[in-house]
């Protein structure tokens, strides 16, 4: 049985004591419910990291960076590598959001080398795929996601492929409070996971936990969780507000 997550991805938001109280606030709620076969994972900005690990610690949460640099070390002002995130316990990284690829241009070739590293480094790669509204518009979306699979995420072995998470985002959908139907949802997460099956085998694609990640809130991630081929969500504003980050965790 695959396992079942919701990731909060906070975005650049929350001060040091807001984001404090929010990660509190979740922990004690999840300290109070039973997590059959489902992960959580909070992923802050950089800076709040080590104290959401700490927290961590004694509460049914993992720890995610929203972003990582694909090289060991070196002279790269303002970038964190994958070996300082493993020195502080955090054990999810999100790579290839749409938002790293359109504002900071971010490609095939570079996320196949983040995904790499932070396999490397026993972290685990939370990766995102989808298609812009004009891949949408030209039907032209199933094309759209499986090159960005194929130079990415595909080139590894079947070993290293396993520890990744695959998040579909319809770029569209994000931000935007206009989701992606279920059936729209469930017809992308059904073809990457037949991609997998494909490339892999049928086994490995079964075990994929691949999310959905596109305005989703406690009033629609039910239906959308009911979808047999999604596994959770990558929640993006709605992880910004405990009840209701709570009340997506609960749906599943």
């Amino acid at each position: 049985m695959r396992t079942k997550i919701v990731a909060g991805n906070w975005k650049m938001n929350k001060t040091f004591s807001e984001a404090e109280n929010l990660i509190s606030d979740i922990a004690e709620a999840l300290d109070d419910m039973e997590l059959n076969n489902t992960e959580v994972i909070l992923c802050p900005p950089f800076v709040y990291l080590e104290m959401a690990t700490d927290i961590a610690e004694e509460s049914k949460f993992g720890v995610g960076a929203q972003n990582m640099n694909d090289h060991e070390f070196g002279a790269f002002t303002g970038e964190i590598s994958a070996s300082m995130l493993n020195s502080i316990e955090v054990k999810y990284v999100i790579i290839g959001h749409s938002e790293r690829r359109q504002h900071y241009q971010e490609n095939n070739e570079l996320l196949a080398g983040k995904v790499n590293t932070a396999i490397h480094h026993q972290i685990q790669p939370i990766f995102c795929c989808g298609e812009k509204l004009a891949d949408r518009e030209e039907g032209i979306y199933f094309e759209t996601v499986k090159k960005q699979l194929d130079d990415t995420v595909f080139q590894l072995p079947s070993e290293h492929f396993q520890k990744v998470i695959i998040a579909y985002e319809p770029v569209w959908a994000i931000g935007t409070g206009v989701n992606a139907t279920p059936e729209q949802a469930q017809e992308m997460h059904r073809y990457i996971r037949d991609r997998i099956a494909e490339k892999y085998d049928p086994q490995v694609a079964e075990n994929t936990t691949i999310l959905y990640g596109g305005s989703c809130n406690s009033k629609n991630a039910g239906v959308l969780f009911m979808q047999p081929d999604v596994d959770g969500g990558l929640i993006g504003g709605s992880s910004l507000k405990a009840d209701e980050f709570i009340a997506i965790v609960s749906s599943l």
